[in-house]
C-alpha cells in the first residue's frame, strides 16, 4: 500500500529528528527518553533507590531512563498492553492498567512503602478527528491518575502527557488538589506543532479521595 503524503511527511521529519538520531546513538528506544531527560534536569524527578511505575512503557525508553537513574538500590515496575522488549533491571508486567486487575498487580509489584514516582508518556492511537483523540487522551490521563493514587506513597509524585483541549483546566485543577504543587511542562524535544504537555504533581497528598460523584 502506498503511503500517503502525511505519512511521507511524517518520515521525513522523523529521519531528520536531532532527538532520533541522538535516541540511536545513544541506545534510548524512542526520543521520548529526552523529553523525560529534560524534565528531570530541571526538576529532579529521580533520586538513587527509588521506586518508580512506569505506565505505557512500550517500548521502553522513560524505563531505560527511570532504571538508569535510580540506580542498582532503586527498582522500576513497567506496564503496557503492547508487548515489551525486556530493559535490564525493569520489572514488566503485561496488560491493560485501565484493567483494575492490572492495576492490583502493579501496586502488588510496588509493595507496601509505595512508589515514590508514577510517569506516564501514554497517547492514544489518533484518529484525526480532534474532539475523539482529545476525550481518548483525557481518559487515558485520568486511569493513570487512578493508578497513582493506588501505588504512590505520601510526598510521592507524579508526571502525565496530557494534551490541551476539552477536560485540560479541569484534570490540571484536580491534580493541584491532590498535589502540595503542580507544575506544566513542554520539553524542547516535544514536537512545536503538538498539543501535548506534562503535567507534573509534587508530593502527593495520600488519601486525599475525589469528590464523590465528580470526575477530573
Amino acid at each position: 500500500m502506498a503511503r500517503s503524503s502525511s505519512s511521507k511527511r511524517w518520515l521525513r521529519e522523523h529521519e531528520a529528528d536531532l532527538y532520533v538520531g541522538r535516541a540511536r546513538k545513544e541506545g534510548y528506544r524512542s526520543r521520548s527518553a529526552y523529553k523525560l531527560l529534560e524534565i528531570n534536569a530541571r526538576d529532579r524527578l529521580f533520586r538513587p533507590g527509588m521506586t518508580v511505575v512506569d505506565l505505557g512503557a512500550a517500548p521502553g525508553s522513560w524505563s531505560q531512563v527511570a532504571r538508569r537513574l535510580v540506580g542498582p538500590g532503586g527498582r522500576v515496575i513497567a506496564t503496557d498492553l503492547l508487548d515489551m522488549d525486556s530493559v535490564p533491571g525493569v520489572a514488566f508486567i503485561a496488560g491493560d492498567f485501565t484493567d483494575p486487575a492490572v492495576v492490583d498487580a502493579v501496586s502488588q509489584a510496588v509493595g507496601g512503602g509505595g512508589a515514590d514516582l508514577v510517569l506516564s508518556d501514554l497517547a492514544p492511537n489518533m484518529s484525526g478527528m480532534r474532539t475523539v483523540d482529545q476525550a481518548r487522551s483525557l481518559n487515558l490521563a485520568e486511569c493513570a491518575l487512578a493508578c497513582a493514587q493506588k501505588v504512590l506513597k505520601s510526598g510521592g509524585g507524579f508526571l502525565v502527557k496530557l494534551f490541551q483541549g476539552e477536560g485540560y483546566d479541569a484534570y490540571v485543577r484536580e491534580l493541584r488538589r491532590q498535589f502540595a504543587k503542580v507544575e506544566i511542562r513542554k520539553p524542547r524535544a516535544s514536537r512545536g506543532r503538538s498539543r501535548e504537555t506534562y503535567v507534573l504533581g509534587k508530593v502527593y497528598k495520600a488519601g486525599q479521595q475525589r469528590p464523590s460523584g465528580n470526575g477530573v
